[in-house]
C-alpha cells in the first residue's frame, strides 16, 4: 500500500483527540508555518465552542476526524470571505497583524460567527480546497529527476486536483535552486527558497496533464475563484498573488479537470493505451488523507498492477507530496517502475511551497 510509512497511531490519536487541542494544534501548524495572524483568528475559534450558535455546536459535536477534516481550516475559510466579500471587515487588522491581543481576537471572532452564523455553518460542510501552486515546485523536482532516468517525454494524471491550479504546472516558471523550468513570461514565477543541492536540469517534456476532483472548482466562475481563494491563509502574501496568477492563467486556458473520484479516475486512465516512449506519472499533494481508506486502497492496487505491466518503453511513477501523519512533516516521495519497487523520498517542504530541502539521492 503506498500509504504503508503513514501509521494508523496517528490516525487513532487524531480520531481520539479532544476539539480544543484540535484546534490548537491547527493554530500552532499555521503559526509554524509562517502565518501567525491567521493562527490568532484560529485559535479564537476556542471561544466560538461554547456559544450558542450553530457553529458552535456543529464543532463542539464533530464526529469526524478532526485534523482530518480540516475542521477548523472549513470555518477559517468562512470567516476569510467575509472579509474578501466586504460582508465584514473587521478582520483586516488582525491579519495585517495590527490587533495582536489575543483576547481581542477571540471576542471579534465570537461576535462574527454570532452574526454570520447561518452564512458561516456551510463552511463546515466539506473539507478546504486549498489549491496551492507553491507545491508544484516540489512535483516539478521530482519530474526532473524522474525525467534523468527515464528519458522520456510524461503524461501527468493528478488526483484531488481542486481548481487545477498544479495541472497547469506546465505554464508556470521555476527557479529550482538555480535550475530554471518552464517560459520565462508566466505570470506564475514560483521560486522556494531552496536548501541543498538543484534537481537534474532538464529538459522537461509534458504531453498532457488532466486531474480529477470529487467537486472541481471552475476558475472561470468568479465566485467558485473566490471561495477557492478564501481557503488561503490572508497573511501569506505570496500564497494570495499566486492564486491570483493561477485565476489569470485558467482565464486563458482551463485546466482539465474531471469531477470523479480519485480512484475511479486513476482506474480509468491506467486501462487506456500508453504511448511507447511515454512515462505515465500519477502525482498529488496534500490530499491523500482526505480520500477515504478503501478508494486508496483501490489506488494503490490499480498502480501495483500497473506498476507489474510497465516496461523500459511505457515506464509508470508515482509522485507524492504529502503529510507524514507521525512526524507531520511534508514529504517528497516517488515510486517508479519497472526499475524499482521502492518509495524513494526526495525533499521534505513547507507546506505551502516556501521552501524545499532536496536531499537529491
Amino acid at each position: 500500500m503506498a500509504e504503508n510509512t503513514q501509521s494508523s497511531t496517528p490516525h487513532a490519536v487524531m480520531h481520539t483527540r479532544s476539539v480544543p487541542d484540535g484546534i490548537r494544534w491547527q493554530a500552532e501548524h499555521a503559526e509554524q508555518a509562517g502565518s501567525p495572524h491567521t493562527a490568532r483568528v484560529i485559535l479564537a475559534l476556542l471561544a466560538v465552542l461554547d456559544s450558542d450558535t450553530e457553529v458552535g455546536r456543529a464543532m463542539r459535536g464533530w464526529e469526524g476526524l478532526l485534523l482530518e477534516d480540516a475542521m477548523p481550516l472549513r470555518i477559517h475559510g468562512g470567516l476569510h470571505n467575509l472579509l474578501l466579500t466586504g460582508a465584514d471587515e473587521r478582520l483586516a487588522p488582525v491579519y495585517a497583524g495590527e490587533i495582536t491581543d489575543q483576547g481581542a481576537v477571540d471576542a471579534l471572532v465570537a461576535e462574527l460567527v454570532e452574526r454570520f452564523d447561518k452564512r458561516l455553518l456551510p463552511w463546515l460542510d466539506g473539507p478546504p480546497q486549498t489549491n496551492e501552486a507553491g507545491r508544484s515546485a516540489s512535483i516539478v523536482a521530482a519530474l526532473l529527476w524522474l525525467a534523468e532516468r527515464t528519458g522520456k517525454r510524461m503524461e501527468l494524471l493528478e488526483i484531488g486536483s481542486s481548481a487545477g491550479v498544479n495541472t497547469m504546472l506546465e505554464r508556470y516558471r521555476f527557479d529550482l535552486g538555480g535550475a530554471q523550468i518552464g517560459p520565462s513570461d508566466s505570470p506564475m514565477q514560483i521560486a522556494p527558497d531552496w536548501r541543498g543541492p538543484p534537481p537534474p536540469p532538464g529538459p522537461l517534456d509534458i504531453t498532457h496533464i488532466s486531474g480529477c476532483d470529487i467537486a472541481p472548482i471552475d476558475l472561470a466562475d468568479p465566485q467558485a475563484a473566490l471561495r477557492l481563494k478564501s481557503y488561503v491563509w490572508p497573511d501569506a502574501a505570496a500564497r494570495i498573488a499566486r492564486i491570483d496568477a493561477a485565476i489569470a492563467l485558467a482565464a486563458k486556458q482551463l485546466p482539465d479537470v474531471a469531477e470523479e473520484p480519485a480512484d475511479s479516475f486513476v482506474v480509468r486512465k491506467l486501462a487506456e493505451p500508453q504511448e511507447k516512449g511515454s512515462a505515465r506519472v500519477l502525482f498529488h499533494s496534500i490530499v491523500w488523507q482526505y480520500i477515504p481508506a478503501d478508494a486508496r486502497g483501490r489506488i494503490s492496487e490499480a498502480m501495483e498492477a500497473a506498476g507489474r505491466a510497465a516496461s523500459a518503453d511505457r515506464p509508470l511513477a508515482w509522485v507524492m507530496l504529502e503529510t507524514n501523519r507521525q512526524t507531520f512533516k511534508h514529504e517528497l516521495r516517488v515510486r517508479h517502475w519497472p526499475d524499482g519497487a521502492a518509495w524513494v523520498q526526495l525533499a521534505e517542504a513547507h507546506p505551502h511551497g516556501a521552501w524545499v530541502e532536496w536531499s537529491g539521492i
